[in-house]
């Protein structure tokens, strides 16, 4: 069933958003001639996807985990973005692709290992990552591995109907502060 509400979300929500989506590409291209980002990270059982975001780093900072970066990699623009989470829009199309959800764990990197056998033993893998969820909308990101599995764990297993809404509403809303960048 929340299948079939992502498809649908994900298709209105770029065919509606897609003048703001254009205007985010057009701002991020001046802010840094770069405006997606591309990204190899861990899908459902543990099967490499694209990730497609709006860029909020210079181009050049090295492919590690956010709390790892160095802050002075983010653009002005990117702490916009990062802060409104309008990063996040263009995941729409892995949603509609089948590679994510709307709601589910935050997707990995490959070289996350820690937090890749974390959520190995405890099932994640078996679902579709998502754009938020109860981690997100709780403020625990990747730099806490253990915490983060244990409470994608425990998102998952009483996922249903209400908290798929209720998630995406309080993201809407600004829940959260996303993955933190040290300073």
């Amino acid at each position: 069933m929340t299948r079939l509400f992502d498809l649908c979300f994900a298709f209105f929500g770029l065919v509606v958003l897609s003048p703001v989506l254009l205007l985010l590409w057009v701002i991020g291209w001046f802010d840094n001639r770069s405006p997606l980002f591309l990204q190899e990270r861990v899908g459902q059982h543990q099967q490499p996807f694209v990730l497609v975001k709006f860029r909020t780093m210079r181009p050049d900072t090295a492919s590690v985990a956010t709390h790892l970066a160095d802050a002075s990699a983010v653009t002005p623009f990117g702490r916009f973005l990062r802060r409104t989470k309008l990063d996040e829009l263009p995941q729409l199309w892995n949603v509609l692709r089948g590679e994510m959800s709307l709601v589910g764990p935050r997707p990995c990197l490959f070289n996350q290992a820690e937090l890749i056998a974390e959520r190995a033993a405890l099932g994640v893998f078996s679902a579709r990552p998502g754009i938020t969820g109860l981690a997100q909308v709780q403020g625990i990101d990747m730099s806490t591995p253990a915490l983060l599995a244990k409470t994608d764990a425990e998102m998952l297993s009483s996922l249903g109907l209400w908290d798929y809404f209720r998630f995406i509403f309080m993201t809407v809303l600004g829940k959260g502060a996303g993955d933190r960048v040290r300073s």
